[in-house]
């Protein structure tokens, strides 16, 4: 009787947990149809004005700006882009789709302390967590998250939206 009093606590333990895990679950829109793409399919155009010059970016599903809703695009880079340290609003989980991402934590720009991530790779950069990414050869990434989404500079002076005086 002594052993079944603790195994009880743990599985109402686990009960709750599980439940507060259920709870604080992210709301997804709803799906009215298949989403079906090939890379044909991709409709390339113009990134956000948060990222340098030169990438462009297809949507594959989603809506990046709507609160609690997973989103997904991919970013195509030229060779040797680069994107200063910066960090998200909520978690960045990335799939290498092509060529080689490079990426690096920090509040610092050190290609030396960066890792390849070659076709193939994933990586999730944690909410808040400040990054840095460049590219070898054109390289694109799948991203997908929980919008709604953004890029903070950890240097204002790297922001391109300051460039152009926005």
């Amino acid at each position: 009787m002594w052993r079944s009093a603790p195994l009880s606590c743990l599985a109402l333990s686990l009960g709750v947990a599980v439940g507060a895990l259920a709870v604080e679950a992210p709301a997804r829109a709803a799906v009215s149809s298949h989403i079906m793409l090939t890379p044909a399919d991709l409709q390339w155009g113009e990134c956000s004005a948060a990222l340098p010059p030169g990438a462009q970016c297809a949507v594959l599903e989603g809506d990046l700006k709507a609160p609690d809703v997973l989103f997904g695009y991919r970013v195509k880079f030229p060779d040797g882009y680069r994107i200063a340290p910066h960090f998200h609003p909520a978690d960045e989980h990335i799939l290498v789709v092509s060529g080689t991402f490079h990426m690096g934590t920090g509040e610092r720009f050190d290609a030396s302390a960066g890792r390849a991530l070659p076709a193939g790779s994933f990586a999730v950069m944690p909410k808040g967590a400040p990054h840095f990414a460049w590219t070898t050869g054109e390289t694109i990434v799948h991203v997908y998250a929980i919008g709604p989404w953004g890029l903070t500079y950890v240097n204002p002076a790297d922001d391109p939206r300051n460039a152009k005086g926005l």
